[in-house]
């Protein structure tokens, strides 16, 4: 069964968060969903972390082991990407799954923590508007498109785009050996 982490801080946009979750859950991945610390956290739009009695506990960023999960994924909202990009626990992790050929996929602000991982140089990618200068800064080729798979580096420009965003995350977590 494949495993994936979705990075997250206070003020994440809480419908990139909600989707990608449960798709993954559909799908029948076992998700986790980390924080600073494995402290609960709010979305913009106030969805509590851990989101029911049913979810899981949060893991803190100190737990994140590239050894435990085929897939990352950064969901948006400007805040709380913002906030995880600044914490070197997070980042060495992204980085590490990148080093691994394992998925890294950010949505919609989610690549900021890419950028600052490092793991764009040289890399075609996509980007919201308000992170394009950024990504190509990082030494991306930005596209201008809805999703973009670049070997493991998958990047979503805006969170309408969702759902190819998640097929795309599927299809490449499967084609580079899930389950490991």
């Amino acid at each position: 069964m494949p495993r994936a982490v979705i990075l997250t801080a206070q003020g994440f946009q809480d419908h990139d968060l909600i989707y990608t979750w449960y798709r993954c859950k559909e799908e029948g991945w076992d998700v986790d969903i980390a924080t600073k610390d494995g402290r609960p956290v709010a979305g913009k739009y106030g969805t509590p972390l851990p989101m029911d009695k049913t979810a899981g506990p949060l893991v803190s960023f100190d737990d994140l082991d590239a050894d435990e999960y085929d897939t990352v994924i950064l969901t948006g909202g400007h805040e709380a990407p913002d906030r995880v990009r600044q914490d070197k626990r997070a980042t060495g992790f992204v980085a590490d799954m990148a080093s691994r050929n394992r998925v890294v996929a950010g949505l919609c602000h989610g690549p900021w923590i890419m950028v600052s991982a490092g793991v764009l140089k040289g890399r075609k990618a996509c980007a919201y508007i308000g992170l394009r200068d950024d990504v190509i800064n990082a030494g991306a080729e930005v596209v201008d498109s809805d999703v973009i798979v670049d070997g493991n580096i998958i990047t979503c420009s805006y969170y309408a785009y969702v759902g190819a965003f998640m097929r795309a995350v599927f299809e490449t977590t499967e084609k580079l050996g899930a389950g490991r």
